[in-house]
């Protein structure tokens, strides 16, 4: 695989960049960085999920999968004190801007970023976020889901925002065929909002 923001140990030098984002009516200042995904800047797919599904009202543990430099569990973080959110990603800069960002805006004790062999094999997810890493391939994208989704709680939900140009709809499909009843909540600037549910035990 080429070095990318999807690999672990970006090869490109380490420069860290100021983003100020304005999340469900609270500012955000973050520092992202060199090597991780949205360097600089909050994505239009990921602002689109944040302007498109309100935050959750229930439910007490998160997980922001692909969390780059942490803006959604920063989000859910400040946004919900009673929660525990957990920030997953492969890339270690990734995780360590996350936990920075954390650490700055005093939600530490609540936000873990980590890499995912480190999250605890008994922790279950009410809700999901994800802006996933569609360019890392199909299979590579459908074994990351795999993974993930069977960790949500009975009655959760996962909320993915994908690029139509990039399969949203073939996504869709595929997930509801392998028993996790997805439906399109928007469609923004070339995304679909995407809710799936936990698949019936």
């Amino acid at each position: 695989m080429d070095d990318h923001y999807f690999s672990a140990a970006p090869g490109v030098p380490f420069r860290r960049t100021p983003v100020h984002a304005r999340v469900w009516g609270r500012e955000l200042s973050l520092e992202s960085g060199s090597g991780v995904f949205a360097q600089g800047r909050l994505d239009v797919g990921t602002a689109v999920l944040l302007r498109e599904v309100e935050p959750p009202q229930e439910g007490r543990t998160f997980l922001d999968l692909g969390c780059g430099y942490g803006v959604i569990a920063a989000a859910l973080a400040v946004t919900r004190p009673d929660a525990e959110v957990w920030a997953v990603d492969v890339n270690e800069r990734a995780v360590l801007l996350t936990q920075e960002n954390a650490d700055t805006l005093g939600v530490a004790g609540r936000l873990h970023a980590v890499t995912p062999d480190r999250v605890p094999a008994d922790v279950r997810f009410d809700e999901i976020w994800s802006n996933p890493p569609i360019r890392v391939g199909k299979e590579a994208l459908h074994a990351l889901l795999l993974r993930w989704l069977p960790r949500l709680s009975t009655g959760g939900r996962a909320l993915l925002v994908v690029g139509k140009n990039l399969g949203a709809d073939s996504l869709q499909r595929w997930l509801t065929e392998e028993g996790h009843p997805t439906t399109r909540l928007a469609s923004a600037k070339g995304f679909r909002v995407l809710e799936v549910r936990a698949a019936a035990s």
